[in-house]
C-alpha cells in the first residue's frame, strides 16, 4: 500500500519572477520561499501559499525536462481553486492579465464555476460551492442534461 500523505502541484512557467507576482496579485497568493539561480537568475524553486494549499513553481530548465505550457503548446492540467467569491476572484484575475476562457457559471453538479487561463499557460478552475449535490444526483442531472 503507497505510503503518500500529500499531493503538491508543481508548475513550470516562462518568467518565474513575473508569475510570481501574478500570483500574488491576481489570487491573493503568498509567497512562502525561493531559490533563485546564481548563475542567471532563473527561479529553481518557490513555494507559494493559496489558502490552504502550497503550490511549487520553477522556471523552465529543459536540459531536466522541466518546460512550461509555453513551450508544450498548452497544458492537459487544470488546477482547482475552492472559493467563496468566485466572481470577485475571476474579476481580479482577469484585472491582473487573467484571461476569461469561460466565465463564472452555476453548474448542476453544485458549483458556481469559471474557467481562466493565466498569463503563464496555466488554467485554473475557480469554483465556489452552492449546493450540497450528491454523487448520484449530480449524475441524474447529468443524465437529464445529455438526455441520456
Amino acid at each position: 500500500m503507497p505510503s503518500i500523505t500529500l499531493v503538491t502541484p508543481y508548475i513550470v512557467v516562462r518568467g518565474g519572477e513575473a508569475a510570481i507576482a501574478f500570483y500574488k496579485t491576481a489570487f491573493g497568493a503568498q509567497e512562502i520561499f525561493r531559490m533563485t539561480d546564481p548563475s542567471d537568475g532563473r527561479i529553481g524553486h518557490a513555494e507559494l501559499r493559496f489558502g490552504e494549499s502550497v503550490v511549487m513553481l520553477s522556471d523552465e530548465y529543459p536540459d531536466f525536462g522541466a518546460v512550461s505550457p509555453d513551450t508544450l503548446g498548452g497544458s492537459s492540467v487544470t488546477l482547482h481553486v475552492s472559493t467563496t467569491a468566485v466572481d470577485a476572484d475571476v474579476a481580479a484575475a482577469a484585472l491582473h492579465g487573467a484571461t476569461v476562457l469561460r466565465a463564472a457559471a452555476d453548474q448542476s453538479f453544485g458549483e458556481r464555476s469559471a474557467l481562466l487561463l493565466d498569463p503563464f499557460g496555466h488554467r485554473w478552475m475557480l469554483s465556489q460551492t452552492i449546493e450540497a449535490v450528491s454523487p448520484q444526483e449530480m449524475q441524474r442531472r447529468w443524465n437529464e442534461e445529455t438526455g441520456a
